[in-house]
């Protein structure tokens, strides 16, 4: 059995939550801008990181924002790019001293189904340059390994975001516009019902992706699956049960995917999950083929920008050495 979990207040997020590792970037031919870029080899010391931890071949990564609510804190809340809306757990709650009542519920919204949930009248909410005052947060039952809550999009329109792995740093600031560093890839996106999404090509098949850092793995609609199946082996496909966070159940199906090609990026090995999942049909997303790119994928970068401004997504791939060759990352393969 399979977890997945998601949130919607007004719009919809979706974190699954899937235990294998899958994939392995492959970058495409540096540009003739940049032929030499330096990477260095990520090493991996601490055991457990405050804010953010790669994608691991034993773990998936994660990224912990540091938020405080009501002067308390800090928090960490996972930051959720397929989410609009913040969202704590029971326990936030309890060390805030505000009581749960069924006043104010909302609905939640999960991979598999939907359920109403109570909300909390908060006087702040705090990261870095991003305030709230006030806010009201639903309360969700577990917001992915250990964390306090979801940290959404809700007011990241002007923000640039800065994830850095190898220090485990997560700053969030105004963009200012600024171009790539040096170094680093450059993935246009575009905002669509508040998800980041950009065109794809999975092998031959052409496909929409949605940034998601809230997603421990990868998933997709029922259209991927009958897109790349017939370029999948039948070995390469597993049925499994999804689970989301209404605790309801679907069918999916697992499968290594073809070579997915993002932007000036090629992602190898990849394991997607799947299925004619309720998020989907909620987004209208159910015709033409769409995957979330969860955290199995993400987190095998080195350092990820994402500047709203600018509407891209910008990446430093890292050079991590391992048994396993998926796991491989070198910018001449």
């Amino acid at each position: 059995m399979w977890a997945a979990f998601a949130l919607a207040v007004d719009s919809p997020v979706v974190p699954p939550v899937v235990p294998p590792v899958g994939g392995v970037l492959v970058p495409l031919p540096p540009d003739d801008n940049n032929p030499n870029a330096p990477l260095e080899e990520v090493i991996i010391t601490a055991p457990e990181p405050r804010y953010v931890a790669p994608t691991r071949r034993d773990r998936i990564g994660r990224i912990w924002a540091p938020v405080y609510i009501n002067n308390q804190g800090p928090f960490r809340l996972v930051l959720d790019t397929g989410s609009s809306h913040a969202a704590v757990n029971a326990s936030v709650a309890t060390a805030l001293g505000i009581p749960l009542t069924d006043k104010n519920q909302v609905l939640l919204r999960g991979v598999t189904g939907s359920r109403v949930v109570p909300t909390i009248t908060v006087e702040s909410l705090i990261i870095g340059d991003l305030q709230f005052r006030p806010a009201r947060l639903p309360i969700v039952v577990d917001a992915l390994g250990g964390a306090d809550g979801v940290l959404g999009t809700d007011g990241m329109e002007d923000k640039r975001i800065f994830i850095d792995f190898r220090n485990d740093r997560i700053t969030i600031f105004r963009s200012r516009r600024e171009r790539a560093p040096v170094g680093f890839r450059t993935i246009p996106i575009k905002i669509v019902q508040g998800l980041l999404t950009t065109p794809i090509r999975v092998g031959t098949v052409r496909a929409t992706a949605i940034i998601d850092t809230g997603g421990q793995a990868s998933i997709a609609n029922e259209a991927f699956r009958l897109a790349v199946a017939r370029r999948t082996s039948p070995k390469d496909i597993l049925t499994d049960i999804i689970t989301g966070a209404t605790l309801d159940t679907e069918m999916g199906s697992r499968m290594i995917t073809p070579p997915i090609q993002i932007g000036d990026v090629m992602i190898r090995s990849a394991r997607v999950t799947t299925g004619d999942l309720h998020i989907f049909k909620h987004w209208a997303m159910v015709k033409d083929p769409v995957m979330l790119i969860g955290m199995d994928v993400l987190g095998l970068f080195d350092t990820i920008i994402i500047d709203y401004k600018r509407s891209e997504l910008q990446v430093r791939m890292r050079r991590e050495y391992v048994d396993d060759s998926r796991f491989r990352s070198r910018l001449n393969p």
